[in-house]
């Protein structure tokens, strides 16, 4: 369970960073290094779920979602000084909740 959390919050760091360079690359016109960058490492994004021992792709991205909001938040909260409220912890509760039914409930 442990290295299951760990790879996911290894992909959702992955995909919001990526895509935060892509994002400063093309949005803020920052230099094109960053979109490289980027690229390289939403491709890492899409290789890490692949070293989840779960065998179900939805599965495994689904629960990845409840995952990606919450760090979603977090990274809005540390790098773009965007405090979430009580509604986005309270969401963010439900998301993790679904998450860990999706992914860790015995079938």
């Amino acid at each position: 369970m442990i290295k299951s959390a760990i790879l996911f919050i290894m992909a959702g760091l992955a995909e919001i960073g990526g895509g935060y360079f892509v994002w400063l690359w093309l949005r803020e016109k920052k230099g094109i290094w960053l979109g490289v960058v980027g690229a390289v490492i939403l491709v890492l994004y899409g290789v890490i779920p692949t070293l989840q021992e779960y065998p179900h792709f939805g599965r495994v991205y689904a629960a990845y979602g409840g995952v990606f909001i919450v760090l979603s938040l977090l990274w809005g909260w540390f790098i773009d000084k965007k405090r979430p409220d009580k509604y986005d912890w309270a969401g963010s509760c439900v998301a993790l909740i679904g998450a860990a039914i999706i992914i860790w409930t015995p079938r």
